[in-house]
């Protein structure tokens, strides 16, 4: 072999080595190894050991053992091209190395120890470098071959893959946000962060969101929700179909009549004179201000008769509304010679909600000025379908204290109850409505209930509102102990844990544990129900409280048995300019503390608030006077007895204000004049006199000072003030209004200049004055607030 084909076959070794991964390093220790053997044999395995060991020339004698390819060579698949010429790869090189003589053993293709190509594999023939070049650079210019298109293989779809089904979180109408958390199993902090990137401000853990926020917070956390009702349902509830499928077979009960009108019109007295009694003699005032519930056994036939007595007073609206809502017939009493008042309006209002039947009795027929006549036509102005006229409303005229009517009344009553065909069950549980409660002394709470179906007897357990108890005794309206009491009868409970609330539904469960379990779920609904409103109050947060003591007695949870909505809507409306008057009122029986605490937040007027902080049933006691202390507060005390002496000197010694009375217009004007003292009343604006501009005078400064313009003038009426502000008219329009600088008369300073006189005058900076402009005195004075009575009894402060 030639120098230049020696030289050659290592230059394509190498090339080949460095195209396989091959290193520099390893490169050159394999061709230098290989340059200085005598004996080349083109084996891969010796190659590979020669370019894996680390040593220089003395590595290949370590080699003990060469590895040999059992074929000898490689296959055409195996070759590689180089320059257009079949070459062989560096994975098909087997390199053996023979001792120094250049000797050893020979394979197949072997040599002599001069490199040769494997036998049978094709000599490569010399071409130029340049040759190659351009033979390269021709095959690159050549255009490719498209390839023909290959139709691609079937792959089969994908399988449709279902989105997990999310889970389900039941919730009511209200939920807090703690609760929530707990229904989803998720972190608060982090379900706060979800309701403020809703838009949604949080106050606190207990806030109440809701339904449709607390669905799209459980969207967020991968939840559905699903909107149940409360878990504890009422039995009445339960039971209204098969009631309704059985009703047919039920026995008559008697009508519940509510006997309602204006004040002073003859309610009480008409139904005196239906059950033979005098109840109205022995009213305080000579008005009703209790609801009253009884029996009447009708003389002129064998059925009975339950009415219920609605105070007439507009302070007791919502007494009026409760008796609308449990009555069967409305006995509307009006006045023959007053005719149709403001709470004879409400009265039909509150029928007409109710969908009641209206039976018209015109009450004192007996006086000088009664005109029925006259009333009939106001009736039909206000909508009423008298009989008369083609309606359905029956009219009588009655006089109370004559009893005259009074059997033409009954047959009306007995009549419109046929008619209506009213039917309850006797047997099952009693279910009923509170009509008035009560704190008793010496036997807790009492509720005066009337029966609307089932039969009520002592032991029961019952479920009053939110309150619980075991019936202990039962009373009928003259107090005495009945056994039993069925549908339309007016009962008094006794055996309740708690006072409940007027117009609350009475029901008889099947033991203590259910009858507890009911009630605390209905505290939970109404606790609730605050955390609502608190929330709403929390949106728009109410501004700085001036007085320590209210704030610290707000912010420990102070707060009333029904006055929940009362302190959420006053600290909303308070303003840093308004004068709060905060109250405490404690009265006899519920409806009437109700009734006493919409009254007195009437009050309320420009720049005074009457905040009622708790209300309460039951004689005043020392909590209440601590409770006052700590607010600031008034003890409004209605038909409640008088405070004992212990009472009396923690009072005084706490410097609290306790007002009582029996009378309600009588209370309400007392609270009035207190509220009316403590409003700052209203500034206006008084002209204190009047002078007209008769000549101009002009003062020289001193020195270099301007002159100033002087206003001779005469006081016409009324008296001119240095101190006070000055309004300068021209031909009715105001030229200037600003203080006044000097006031002169004969040369002197004064304060002062009274009708008839004439002075000087210099205002402050302005100077254009003219004659017969007309100068006004301005006051401002303080108009003191007034307490107004309006005809319905009712007290409106004016300023």
């Amino acid at each position: 072999m030639g120098m230049s084909r020696w030289k050659r076959l290592l230059r394509l070794a190498s090339s080949t080595l460095r195209s396989s991964g091959y290193s520099r390093d390893q490169r050159w220790r394999c061709t230098n190894d290989v340059s200085s053997s005598e004996s080349l044999k083109i084996r891969t395995g010796q190659c590979r050991q020669i370019c894996s060991s680390s040593s220089s020339s003395s590595s290949v004698s370590s080699l003990t053992e060469p590895r040999f390819n059992r074929r000898g060579l490689l296959g055409e698949k195996d070759a590689g091209s180089y320059g257009g010429r079949r070459l062989y790869n560096a994975d098909s090189l087997y390199t053996q190395y023979s001792n120094s003589k250049g000797g050893g053993g020979r394979g197949a293709g072997g040599g002599g120890g001069r490199p040769k190509f494997p036998a049978g594999a094709p000599t490569p023939k010399y071409r130029p470098q340049r040759q190659q070049q351009a033979e390269q650079q021709a095959q690159k210019q050549q255009p490719r071959p498209k390839a023909a298109p290959v139709e691609a293989p079937y792959k089969p779809g994908r399988p449709r893959v279902l989105p997990p089904k999310r889970k389900e979180v039941q919730i009511a109408d209200q939920v807090s946000l703690r609760q929530l958390a707990q229904l989803m199993g998720a972190k608060l902090d982090a379900l706060e962060a979800a309701m403020g990137a809703l838009g949604e401000q949080v106050s606190s853990a207990d806030q109440i969101v809701s339904a449709d926020v607390a669905e799209l917070l459980a969207l967020e956390f991968g939840f559905t929700v699903r909107r149940v009702r409360s878990r504890v349902v009422d039995a009445k509830r339960q039971q209204v179909l098969a009631d309704s499928k059985e009703a047919v077979s039920w026995p008559t009960r008697s009508p519940v009549v509510t006997v309602m009108g204006h004040v002073d019109h003859g309610k009480t007295s008409l139904l005196d004179a239906l059950r033979r009694t005098s109840i109205a003699a022995k009213e305080a005032g000579g008005i009703t201000q209790h609801m009253g519930a009884f029996m009447v056994q009708m003389p002129s036939a064998s059925a009975s008769l339950t009415f219920i007595d609605t105070p007439g007073h507009a302070a007791f609206s919502a007494m009026r509304a409760r008796g609308a809502a449990v009555t069967d017939i409305v006995v509307l009493v009006v006045a023959a010679d007053d005719g149709v008042m403001p709470q004879t309006r409400e009265a039909l209002a509150h029928a007409r909600a109710a969908r009641v039947p209206i039976v018209v009795a015109i009450n004192k027929c007996d006086k000088p000025g009664a005109d029925p006549k006259r009333v009939r036509q106001q009736l039909i102005e206000e909508g009423v379908e008298l009989e008369e006229i083609g309606g359905e409303v029956q009219v009588v005229e009655v006089s109370a204290t004559e009893c005259r009517g009074l059997d033409k009344l009954e047959e009306a009553l007995l009549l419109q109850g046929e008619m209506m065909d009213l039917r309850a069950r006797v047997s099952g549980e009693a279910e009923g409505v509170v009509v008035e409660a009560r704190l008793d002394k010496g036997q807790g709470a009492l509720a005066t209930t009337i029966i609307q179906a089932g039969t009520l007897v002592p032991g029961s357990h019952v479920v009053v509102g939110t309150q619980w108890g075991r019936v202990r005794r039962l009373r009928d309206m003259t107090g005495r102990v009945i056994e039993s009491a069925g549908p339309s009868m007016p009962v008094e409970i006794d055996g309740l844990k708690g006072v409940p609330e007027a117009g609350d539904e009475l029901l008889v469960v099947g033991g203590e544990e259910r009858a507890r379990k009911v009630s605390d779920m209905r505290k939970q609904r109404k606790e609730e129900e605050r955390l609502r409103k608190m929330s709403e109050r929390w949106s728009s947060p109410p501004p700085h409280d001036h007085h320590p003591k209210r704030a610290s007695a707000s912010s420990s949870g102070v707060e009333g048995d029904n006055d929940d909505d009362t302190s959420a809507e006053n600290d909303s409306s308070s303003q840093d300019h308004t004068v709060q008057v905060p109250l405490i009122v404690k009265a006899d029986v519920r409806g009437t503390a109700e009734a006493v605490r919409e009254a007195v937040q009437n009050l309320s007027g420009p720049g005074v608030h009457v905040n009622v902080v708790h209300t309460g049933v039951g004689p005043i006691c020392q909590s209440d006077v601590a409770l006052a202390e700590a607010c600031e507060a008034c003890i409004i005390g209605f038909n409640v007895r008088s405070a004992g002496a212990a009472v009396d000197s923690a009072a005084r010694r706490a410097s609290v204000v306790i007002t009582q009375d029996q009378v309600i217009y009588r209370l309400l004007e007392s609270v009035g004049k207190m509220v009316v003292g403590k409003m700052p009343g209203m500034n206006e604006e008084k002209i204190a006199g009047e002078a007209q501009v008769l000549q101009l005078f002009e003062v020289k400064g001193k020195g270099s000072a301007p002159s100033t313009a002087v206003a001779g003038c005469k006081v016409i009426d009324g008296r001119l003030q240095r101190n006070a502000r000055i309004r300068v008219l021209r031909s009715g329009e105001k030229m200037f209004e600003g203080p006044c600088r000097s006031l002169r008369r004969d040369k002197l300073d004064v304060e002062t200049v009274g009708k008839g006189t004439e002075c000087g005058m210099i205002l402050a900076d302005w100077n254009d004055y003219c004659v017969g402009d007309v100068v006004q005195c301005i006051e401002q004075v303080m108009r003191p607030a007034k307490l107004v009575s309006t005809s319905d009894g009712m007290m409106h402060i004016e300023v």
